[in-house]
């Protein structure tokens, strides 16, 4: 019984990644899978937990060390679990992302192609440019914020990140002094008590403006008046001051009530020369110098002649419409979030664009009916969440028919599931991983597919 190996001790050598970024060891042809683990590594690791048939480990002790282990620059980088590479170097991350986009593609969609190398950073620190933190206690009472541990719900207290806006760290630190100094109690979770459930940051890469989103249980926040001239008089860098109310028992960090506290409750950016307001609530990539390389890399693919009609599906803020603008005769953008097509609409007002037509409808039926009308499409983008596209949105665009369809995806397995499908009527002709997210397994990939065949 594999349970008997359970809180054992093996030495064991890490031979591969798998798809999380977690090494990969063998025991007896039992596949152990060891956080902080790279290939060439080899140490003793205790067996800790089953989950789902598969068998997780504990590094305790590195005997051989891999020729791509780094020493880290985060002192927490193992507590924190949120940048699993932060020991592994760059170079040695781009071809894991390079490679796990290949292998995902050729083990589910069946599609054996070449996959160009990850375009990378010069250094990947200090690029997002939006943070969620909680906030809790620590065992002598007072307010700490940090990183939940991988797996729970237990705060790593930090007061530096190398991934995010260097201002976003001194507003943390200042923040919880005032809430330390006012009183203002963090949410506890067990006994729903206290206020303060997260801090969200957000900064524009362009302009000296700064977001700050305070996540709250309730409307009523303690000593509120203070609280806000404080964060004027200490925080000057923040332009703008939004609550969010989440009175919910939920993991999910952001409720549906805003209210702006100051300013004008949204921060502006630029996007190969298109400028954004990004709210509390919009979809916005989280690093700008990567985000601007992944879109013009789409719009490469792409390929976009002054008469072409577009499609921007899954759009968000309008984004990659709104580029793809300057190139075509006609941009149609879906989007399902109603303030995220709000948001859209006054961007391209912003920009002067008049080319560009924003709908607020699910991205299938949206697609469908333009099927069923048989209209003229040349171009579709395809940038849907993590779990993919569905296959009623994937058989309306075979039905359509474009020329091209550039697929812009944050996850090489739902990649791969709908390649496959699309497949039966276009050619994947190039696939480029991008790093958006450095440091960490999460890789973006722009593929470009051509028709194939006539309707």
């Amino acid at each position: 019984m594999t349970e008997t190996i359970l809180h054992k001790t093996y030495n064991l050598k890490c031979i591969d990644l798998s798809i999380e970024g977690k090494g990969v060891c063998k025991l007896d042809g039992l596949v152990v899978f060891v956080p902080a683990m790279f290939p060439g590594d080899e140490g003793e690791v205790e067996i800790e937990y089953k989950r789902n048939g598969q068998h997780f480990g504990r590094l305790k002790k590195l005997s051989v060390f891999s020729p791509d282990r780094i020493e880290p620059l985060c002192k927490v980088s193992s507590a924190c679990g949120g940048c699993v590479f932060q020991k592994y170097a760059y170079k040695a991350e781009l071809e894991y992302k390079r490679r796990k986009v290949a292998d995902q593609l050729k083990r589910y969609g069946e599609i054996d192609v070449e996959v160009l190398p990850t375009l990378g950073m010069e250094n990947p620190i200090n690029y997002r440019n939006k943070i969620q933190v909680p906030f809790g206690k620590d065992d002598k009472g007072k307010t700490i914020y940090g990183f939940y541990k991988e797996g729970t719900h237990a705060i790593v207290p930090r007061k530096e990140c190398f991934i995010e806006d260097a201002r976003a760290q001194r507003i943390l630190e200042k923040l919880n002094d005032v809430f330390n100094r006012l009183g203002i109690e963090p949410y506890d979770e067990i006994s729903e008590t206290g206020s303060i459930r997260y801090a969200m940051i957000r900064t524009s890469y362009y302009k000296k403006e700064v977001m700050l989103v305070l996540v709250t249980k309730e409307t009523f926040i303690p000593k509120k008046p203070a609280l806000i001239a404080s964060i004027q008089k200490e925080m000057p860098e923040v332009t703008t001051l939004v609550q969010n109310v989440n009175g919910q028992r939920t993991n999910v960090i952001l409720g549906k009530r805003y209210m702006t506290l100051y300013g004008p409750g949204f921060i502006e950016d630029s996007l190969c020369g298109i400028k954004f307001k990004i709210s509390a609530a919009s979809f916005y990539q989280t690093n700008p110098v990567m985000t601007e390389i992944l879109y013009k890399t789409a719009m490469d693919f792409a390929e976009i002649a002054k008469n072409d009609v577009v499609l921007d599906a899954y759009s968000g803020i309008g984004t990659i419409g709104l580029i793809a603008s300057k190139r075509a005769k006609k941009v149609i953008s879906v989007e399902l979030v109603e303030e995220a097509v709000k948001d859209a609409v006054k961007n391209a007002k912003a920009n002067h664009i008049d080319n560009f037509e924003a709908y607020q409808d699910d991205a299938t039926a949206f697609i469908l009916r333009m099927a069923k009308r048989k209209e003229r499409l040349d171009v579709l983008f395809m940038d849907p969440p993590r779990k993919g596209s569905t296959p009623k949105f994937l058989s309306a665009a075979l039905a359509l028919g474009p020329k091209k369809i550039v697929y812009v995806s944050c996850n090489p397995l739902t990649l791969a599931r709908d390649l496959k499908v699309l497949k039966s009527k276009y050619k994947v002709e190039k696939v480029q991983p991008v790093d958006e997210f450095g440091r960490n397994y999460h890789v973006e990939t722009v593929v470009l597919l051509s028709k194939t065949t006539r309707d």
